[in-house]
């Protein structure tokens, strides 16, 4: 019987080393009160690769996101993290899993309450209890300077700018040096400046990092400047998936029209 790895590979999503993906979605579907939101949708991603997904509002893309880190369960199908299938796990072993995932919320949901250093510290509190203070007030403020907010540790979110949020989500979403970064919405929002500066700062860490990434996003050009593929979500269906390329010569009705409007 065919694994999930073996799948990728067929399907060309993951490495035929021998080495599970960092990341492999098969036929998974959800359905919300008998409404299908995704129609046994198979991804794939590797280690140091970048995924955009993208798609019309209320296509599943966030719900994709949510699935795999494991804060909704799929209806059917399969998702697994480096090989381990996440259904099932009890609630502190998907705690372990969540350890090697980064996650970046669409409009950074950054604590209000908290500093700019208080944010990016609170993972690194919550899970390496561990830490000496001394250690863990430098982990954060390298955090900041990785994502050029170096001098910023104790303002507080409403002081500034819709980017340099983005900027400190990111910083928050490293702190426990995540193998996998999964990326809601990360230029939604912002003016195209800042929409530029966040990819190139995804790019630095990609290069930097050699993290597997899942992006979202209704921005094409975004997509097409920090992922190595595209996947098109259209009424729950993985209607295509390739590079830009791939997608611009695809004889698809509604990958055309994508395209067109994008």
């Amino acid at each position: 019987m065919a694994t999930a790895y073996d799948n990728a590979v067929k399907q060309g999503l993951a490495k035929d080393d021998g080495a599970a993906p960092a990341v492999a979605v098969e036929d998974v579907r959800k359905a919300f009160d008998g409404h299908t939101v995704l129609n046994g949708v198979n991804l794939g991603v590797n280690r140091g690769e970048t995924l955009a997904v993208l798609g019309r509002s209320g296509t599943g893309k966030s719900v994709l996101l949510r699935l795999i880190i494991g804060l909704e369960k799929p209806d059917s199908g399969s998702i697994c993290i480096q090989g381990q299938d996440i259904a099932g796990l009890a609630l502190d072993q998907m705690g372990e899993i969540r350890k090697k995932m980064g996650f970046l919320f669409q409009h950074a949901a950054l604590y209000d309450s908290l500093t700019v250093g208080e944010n990016v510290a609170f993972p690194l509190r919550h899970h390496r209890g561990e830490m000496s203070k001394a250690d863990r007030d430098e982990c954060v403020n390298e955090l900041l300077a990785e994502v050029g907010m170096a001098g910023n540790l104790k303002k507080m979110p409403a002081d500034i700018s819709g980017g340099m949020q983005k900027r400190v989500g990111l910083a928050r979403a490293l702190a426990l040096k995540p193998e996998i970064l999964l990326l809601d919405e990360p230029t939604a929002g912002l003016d195209p400046i800042s929409s530029g500066e966040i990819n190139e700062l995804i790019l630095k860490l990609q290069r930097e990092r050699q993290m597997a990434s899942v992006v979202v996003t209704h921005n094409m050009h975004s997509a097409r400047t920090i992922a190595n593929r595209l996947a098109i979500l259209n009424e729950g269906d993985v209607v295509i998936q390739g590079t830009y390329e791939d997608l611009q010569q695809s004889d698809i009705g509604f990958v055309k029209e994508f395209l067109k409007l994008s």
